[in-house]
């Protein structure tokens, strides 16, 4: 382990050493929500509201915290959810994250605002699951799945919670906007973070020149910094079950939906024959108010029977996987900590932060009393309060 990271005790750790690390407006859009962040804050704080109710003198010398997705066998069941951008918060970031997931035997999705090529990431970590933002042209959406399937990609997830532009006043507050609009503010912000500067910005214009929007569309979208060119964001406003049948057509792997929070969605989803679904709220990064996916997912996993049910969202420890999969999900996925642990460390940083958690999930198995996965059901959790 490098000195850097024998500090780093939990995943929340990564966050102080990654703001010191990162410009303002680049911190920002990675730990920002939405207006207020009432959200955002209930993601974290739902968590505290369910208490264990352990089983004692169960042996638990031997802890199985392998779980099967979609046919494939991981080591535990947690993930890297899907973070876009990150490529500018750490240097070749996709990759990293990438490569560090397959490495621990975890899954990884790859986020569609990314800055590096789907292919790329394929190539450097076979097996990486990839997130799309529907285009809001039928063409445009044809030619997007067309790509992902030749790239070598084998599980899909489409984000369903963006109909819309969200109302990021953090973002703004803090000079940040896609693309990166040059200024002597952000200039200052660069000069003022050397590490940042010149090892994950300078160091990838040198090697790879200027970052674009790689895998919004089939083709190239917008650079990351530029004075006059818009991001190309289109309408999905009109987006509806029909674009995700058609979808699921012409998609021959695993078909995921993520954003899903309502019942009712998820029995759609069910008889739409998606193979999954990820309960989220975006992070807080959408719809601010909207209800955490911890209170959402046993409704979801009972309306959806046979899916595999997943959660992102607020997830930050291993007491917080088990509760997650005690309440119906199979896997939960953590965000944000991971982009910190990339800017920290690289990929030795995430793996660190994968490593962490996971040791957590199976210590935290042996302090519940439980061996395996399956164990773990709404009897072993009870409300706090």
């Amino acid at each position: 382990m490098t000195p850097s990271l024998r500090h780093i005790l939990s995943l929340q750790d990564f966050e102080a050493a990654a703001r010191r690390i990162l410009p303002k407006p680049v911190y920002a859009y990675v730990s920002g929500a939405v207006e207020d962040g009432l959200s955002e804050r209930a993601n974290r704080e739902v968590f505290e509201r369910y208490g264990f109710q352990p089983n004692v003198l169960v042996n638990v010398s031997h802890r199985d915290t392998k779980v099967t997705l979609f046919g494939e066998e991981y080591r535990a069941p947690v993930g890297i959810a899907p973070m876009g951008i990150s490529a500018l918060s750490s240097y070749r970031g996709d990759i990293v994250l990438a490569r560090a997931a397959r490495a621990a035997n975890v899954p990884c999705i790859m986020s569609g605002s990314s800055l590096i090529r789907l292919e790329e990431v394929m190539q450097e970590a076979p097996g990486t699951w990839f997130q799309a933002y529907l285009p809001g042209d039928p063409a445009q959406i044809e030619a997007l799945i067309d790509r992902v399937a030749a790239a070598g990609v084998r599980t899909l997830v489409l984000t369903v919670d963006t109909p819309v532009a969200a109302n990021r006043e953090n973002n703004v507050r803090a000079g940040f906007s896609t693309p990166l609009r040059p200024s002597l503010g952000l200039a200052w912000q660069g000069i003022t973070h050397p590490r940042w500067l010149f090892g994950t910005f300078a160091r990838t214009l040198l090697r790879h020149g200027m970052p674009h929007f790689e895998n919004n569309y089939a083709t190239r979208g917008a650079p990351i910094l530029s004075a006059n060119v818009l991001r190309d964001f289109s309408d999905r406003g009109h987006l509806n079950w029909e674009h995700v049948s058609a979808i699921r057509k012409r998609w021959q792997g695993p078909m995921v939906l993520k954003g899903i929070l309502n019942p009712r969605d998820a029995a759609i989803a069910k008889a739409r024959g998606m193979d999954g679904i990820i309960v989220s709220n975006h992070g807080g990064r959408q719809l601010d108010g909207s209800i955490t996916p911890l209170t959402a997912l046993p409704q979801v996993a009972e309306a959806a029977p046979g899916l595999e049910i997943m959660l992102d969202s607020g997830v930050r420890r291993g007491t917080d996987v088990l509760k997650a999969l005690a309440l119906g999900a199979k896997c939960a996925f953590v965000g944000r900590p991971f982009n910190y642990a990339a800017t920290v460390g690289g990929q030795a940083g995430v793996a660190h932060g994968l490593t962490l958690i996971t040791e957590e999930i199976k210590r935290d198995m042996g302090l519940l009393g439980v061996a395996t996965l399956p164990e773990i059901d709404s009897t072993v959790v009870r409300p706090m309060y």
